[in-house]
């Protein structure tokens, strides 16, 4: 197609900010989205470890958003779930479709190519795989794809390497705020409650990419996300009053503080608004997990040891279901194209 359906078309006031993502990526100056190098996180030499912990909190409270490397994940095993992943969307459109979810009966689970609840009524352009990957408990391996053969060994392992990630960068940013190690995992729920959802999101290539979104502007509602992606750009962060565009950066993960920490730290860390960007000349796929709280078991509230009275709390007292459902209100409120909204 030379056109895209008007469905996929931005507003007018959102167009002039959406540009060339190769040519912007390609720019110099300005600021960059925070790189940091996980190696020394668990150094026994105390300066080490501190110097990097404390660029791990810096990008924290300064971004939101960063880029991790030498993140102890195993180059081999990253690659054998993005060739999982790629090989899945590879398929004929009706293997795809044996694992369509059902929005309207509530179950989110699966592949789909359009997001229910979209806060501008616009559609993304963008096909998407979303199940639960972790705990295994809360699995259902029956919408997990059987092709490619090796797509639920390579998750799986994946999905437990990253939530012993999750727990490291949970420590680092609990000590942030001069907490104990563990609090912020626990406020979270823990080994047992956290779940770890994955989104594979497939952004076709666009004919005119200067008019539509792959997905629109959004904070994630998670507690944390770690990004995968196939190396081509088209992450974008809103810093500083402007649309900055993430760089490629090799054997990383990318990793976004999500809302649920932004309120348990009081606003002292950030959860950034970012969007995605497609392009005409390469298909981008990115796997993106989001750490999430339980639904309805925790009241997700700024930690008393964040609050002050120079420094009252600034969100309200809200399950984690609730949280999302006040996005979504704010957004059918119309209260402007930037609103946030979740990702499921």
């Amino acid at each position: 197609i030379e056109r895209i359906p008007k469905e996929y078309i931005r507003p007018e006031e959102e167009r002039p900010s959406i540009g060339d993502i190769f040519e912007e990526e390609k720019m110099g100056g300005g600021p960059q989205v925070p790189t940091v190098d996980l190696k020394g996180i668990n150094s026994e030499d105390l300066e080490v470890r501190e110097k990097c912990r404390e660029e791990l909190r810096k990008a924290a409270v300064d971004w939101g958003v960063m880029h991790l490397v030498n993140h102890g994940i195993p180059e081999e095993l990253t690659g054998r779930v993005k060739a999982a992943g790629e090989g899945f969307f590879g398929q004929p459109i009706e293997e795809k479709e044996k694992y369509a979810n059902d929005q309207a009966a509530g179950n989110v689970q699966g592949y789909g190519s359009k997001l229910a609840n979209n806060a501008s009524g616009q559609l993304e352009w963008e096909d998407y795989f979303f199940h639960c990957v972790f705990p295994e408990d809360k699995t259902d391996l029956s919408i997990w794809p059987k092709t490619p053969s090796d797509y639920i060994a390579a998750t799986r392992e994946y999905a437990e390497q990253l939530r012993a990630l999750t727990t490291t960068v949970l420590a680092v940013l609990s000590q942030g705020l001069g907490l104990e190690e563990g609090r912020l995992e626990k406020e979270v729920g823990g080994m047992e409650e956290l779940l770890l959802q994955m989104k594979i999101n497939y952004y076709p290539k666009c004919p005119e990419p200067e008019l539509a979104l792959g997905v629109e502007a959004h904070t994630d509602v998670s507690a944390l996300t770690f990004i995968l992606h196939n190396m081509v750009p088209g992450l974008q962060l809103f810093y500083e009053g402007k649309w900055v565009t993430a760089k490629c950066v090799p054997n990383s993960i990318i990793m976004h503080v999500g809302d649920t920490v932004e309120i348990l730290s009081n606003g002292k860390y950030k959860s950034i608004l970012h969007r995605g960007v497609v392009n005409r000349e390469k298909v981008r796929v990115s796997w993106a997990v989001f750490c999430e709280p339980p639904k309805e078991k925790i009241i997700l509230q700024p930690l008393p040891e964040t609050v002050s009275e120079a420094d009252p709390p600034r969100f309200p007292p809200r399950t984690f279901a609730q949280h999302i459902k006040h996005k979504l209100f704010r957004q059918t409120d119309q209260e402007g194209a930037d609103t946030p909204k979740p990702d499921e």
